[in-house]
């Protein structure tokens, strides 16, 4: 087989160890190279304005081949300067003709064509394709993690407009929407107790086992049953009031909620000064005028006590007047019979809409439940002979297992109706100053978040189109990279071919 038919297989990290190792370049060509960067430097200050010149020199590291190509554009421009002997006189074009020189010289060009060629393709290229790659896999998270906010956000405007609808409010001014919201309890309370009568079949069972009557068992719900939700005056004097004075509403929202300004936050000690201090003031109590020789003869006449025993003389110091009127002192007096009285306090609350009262009925209603579940069990699961209790009442054996299902399902049905979220939001805000700022708090909060979240999609949008573009402006970089790594690979192979009968050189491990 002919020696110029074998080729000569070099890969690429042993590239410089392998010109080293055949003397065709020294080991060291550091202070070389630092010579002829230092001759290209000064060249590049006296250039010729020429288009190619322009191209070639525009964000590249001049090589050797670069400065081959600017002798040959030199030939052109300097062309006036050649003697017939075929030398220039041209500064510029002796100053590169040196350059070029000095790049021969030791075969200088050579070593520093393979260091170039290594470092691209061992650092240069794999290090922008790696930032490349980085940029693309953060663009993709921004993507998805933007479209990832698209689910909380759709859950906090769900909530929001839940919790607003249970109110019965539109979020526009919240003060004045509850008040009005408010207005709808009465309505609320008489909707959950429409059906109440059903559960008089349970109740007669319930007071029959018990040996009791309806309202000695379960009073609150035997007196709804009866007369509806009434105020709890009339539940406790068994008669209606002449007129109701409910207290006062109690909602009162924040100075963040109510716009109210921060001296409006000062501690009120209940004084009705003028805003002075809560010490009561003379203007307020009048001591009179101070007479020091009348306090003198009151206290001797308190003195000289009179021991004779004469009722005229004591009938006399003593006058009881009885006319006083007792209004001033808000002693209400309650009419005789039907006539009623004055419903104030918590007794004008209905009992629905009593804290007190409303519990007491819910746990009425929670222990009929409760009874008739054990009922319930008792006749699916425990045998005849158990029911001693229940077989001494004729009239309680005849309820079957359907029977009680039905009373069961009733009194479910007022527990759910009585307990429903628009009714307990309202309620609570009616009986409790802080629920309001509760409510308005929680309200806000949810409009922060959606507004935070759309703010953050908003960002991670606009990053991700900023590391698109930062992609993309590193695809010439890389373009012009692999040019100049292909570039040197040619000349590199074609160097060594020369030196080695024109055999076949291939560069291994380069790019792909």
């Amino acid at each position: 087989m002919n020696e110029a038919d074998i080729p000569i297989d070099i890969h690429t990290l042993k590239l410089q160890d392998w010109l080293v190792s055949r003397r065709i370049v020294p080991k060291n060509i550091q202070p070389a190279l630092k010579d002829i960067r230092i001759k290209i430097s000064d060249a590049l200050q006296d250039m010729p304005s020429h288009d190619q010149l322009i191209l070639l020199l525009k964000g590249a590291n001049i090589n050797y081949f670069h400065c081959k190509q600017i002798v040959e554009i030199l030939k052109q421009t300097e062309k006036d300067s050649k003697s017939i002997f075929g030398r220039y006189g041209s500064k510029r074009m002796k100053d590169w003709l040196e350059i070029l020189r000095l790049y021969e010289k030791d075969n200088i060009y050579l070593a520093e064509a393979a260091q170039i060629y290594v470092r691209n393709v061992n650092y240069e290229v794999p290090s922008i394709r790696r930032q490349m790659s980085k940029w693309e896999q953060q663009h993709e998270e921004c993507l998805k993690r933007s479209q990832d906010l698209n689910k909380p956000e759709s859950a906090f405007l769900a909530e929001h407009t839940t919790l607003l609808q249970h109110l019965g409010v539109k979020g526009e001014n919240l003060k004045e929407e509850f008040i009005e919201a408010l207005k709808t309890l009465p309505t609320l309370y008489a909707e959950s107790i429409k059906n109440i009568k059903t559960l008089e079949e349970a109740l007669n069972l319930y007071a029959q086992t018990t040996g009791q009557t309806k309202q000695q068992c379960l009073p609150i719900l035997g007196h709804l049953m009866e007369f509806g939700n009434t105020t709890v005056y009339q539940y406790c004097h068994k008669e209606p009031p002449l007129s109701v004075e409910e207290p006062p509403l109690k909602l009162n929202l924040s100075e963040t909620q109510s716009g109210r300004s921060p001296a409006d936050n000062e501690v009120d000690y209940g004084d009705d000064n003028g805003g002075t201090s809560s010490t009561i003031s003379a203007e307020i109590i009048d001591f009179g005028e101070l007479n020091l020789e009348t306090e003198t003869e009151l206290v001797n006449e308190a003195v000289d006590i009179d021991w004779g025993g004469s009722e005229s003389t004591a009938a006399n110091a003593v006058e009881i007047n009885f006319d006083i009127p007792i209004e001033e002192y808000g002693i209400v007096v309650e009419g005789a019979g039907m006539d009623g009285g004055i419903a104030k306090g918590d007794q004008a609350y209905t009992l629905l809409d009593s804290p007190t009262y409303s519990e007491r009925f819910t746990d009425e209603l929670c222990e009929l439940e409760s009874f008739l579940k054990m009922r319930l069990y008792e006749l699916r699961h425990l045998d005849t002979s158990s029911n001693i209790m229940f077989s001494l009442l004729d009239n309680i054996s005849t309820h079957d297992e359907a029977s009680i299902c039905k009373m069961l399902t009733n009194v479910e049905d007022i527990l759910t109706a009585i307990s429903c979220q628009q009714t307990r939001h309202l309620f609570q805000l009616k009986h409790s100053t802080k629920y309001g700022d509760l409510l308005a708090s929680k309200l806000k909060q949810m409009l922060k978040a959606v507004e935070k979240i759309r703010h953050t999609r908003e960002t991670l949008k606009q990053r991700a189109q900023e590391l698109k573009q930062e992609r993309a402006a590193l695809n010439p970089i890389l373009d012009e990279f692999l040019n100049q790594t292909k570039q040197l690979q040619q000349c590199i192979e074609e160097d060594i071919s020369k030196r080695y009968k024109c055999r076949t050189v291939n560069l291994l491990g380069g790019l792909n």
